[in-house]
């Protein structure tokens, strides 16, 4: 396959300063591209995440697709063609390039990392300010449709008020956003609600200092791994069972 995504839409996009050093990437892939990531979109070996670590409350599902400082797409033999190709972008070097004149930061030595993510009904992400490790991260959408009344979407806070809003991401496949990291750099998304019968399906890709340990997936991590679709029901009713007590507790 050819390239899937369309480097110039980043070449093309200029930072937002307010509040802090942001891009709203769209149209990120060709139409056909687009749909075909949307409707394969992973299923496989996905692990929950939930909890709270001081800052934030958290609670979703996430994938590896390319591992910390690898360039090899992980289980790449139950990934559609189009999201192969999609992890072979991504550790290209004309991709390092191509974030590296948009932020102004020296991407193309650092550590990258790429995880996928379901946030299906009860799914959040608190506000907080990324870890000083994570230099740079681009999030990348992949819903073919999404209604903003589920939640689900990015929003770019200029405090941890979760009001305190300057913008807000709809998932629709083909948009990204690309934050450059600092201590003013708040960032949430809104809570899926128990009625959504739609995961909201996102990727992180991160740049990391050198020296740095993935979060995601930190060394001697053996959490079991399952099929997002086999679970689905009984791991989203536990973390809605996890979010309403963290909020009784943190509130």
């Amino acid at each position: 396959m050819t390239a899937v995504i369309d480097l110039t839409r980043i070449d093309r996009k200029a930072l937002h300063s307010d509040p802090y050093t942001w891009a709203l990437i769209d149209n990120l892939y060709q139409p056909r591209d687009a749909t075909k990531l949307a409707v394969t979109f992973p299923t496989d070996h996905f692990k929950t995440v939930h909890g709270y670590d001081g800052e934030k409350g958290y609670s979703y599902e996430g994938r590896c697709l390319l591992p910390m400082g690898s360039n090899s797409v992980c289980f790449p033999e139950e990934l559609d063609p189009s999201w192969r190709q999609l992890g072979l972008d991504l550790a290209s070097t004309a991709y390092r390039q191509a974030m590296s004149r948009l932020t102004g930061c020296d991407l193309t030595e650092l550590s990258i990392e790429a995880n996928v993510f379901h946030y299906g009904p009860g799914a959040w992400l608190g506000p907080h300010v990324d870890l000083k490790d994570k230099i740079v991260t681009h999030v990348l959408y992949f819903n073919e449709a999404w209604d903003p009344a589920n939640g689900g979407c990015l929003n770019i806070l200029r405090s941890s008020d979760m009001a305190d809003a300057a913008a807000e991401i709809v998932p629709i496949v083909g948009n990204s956003v690309v934050i450059v990291r600092s201590d003013r750099s708040w960032h949430a998304v809104s809570r899926v609600p128990e009625r959504c019968r739609q995961s909201r399906r996102s990727m992180t890709v991160t740049f990391y200092a050198p020296g740095s340990i993935s979060t995601m997936w930190p060394p001697g991590d053996q959490t079991p791994l399952h099929s997002y679709t086999e679970t689905q029901g009984n791991e989203m009713r536990e973390e809605s069972r996890v979010f309403n007590r963290l909020r009784r507790l943190f509130s």
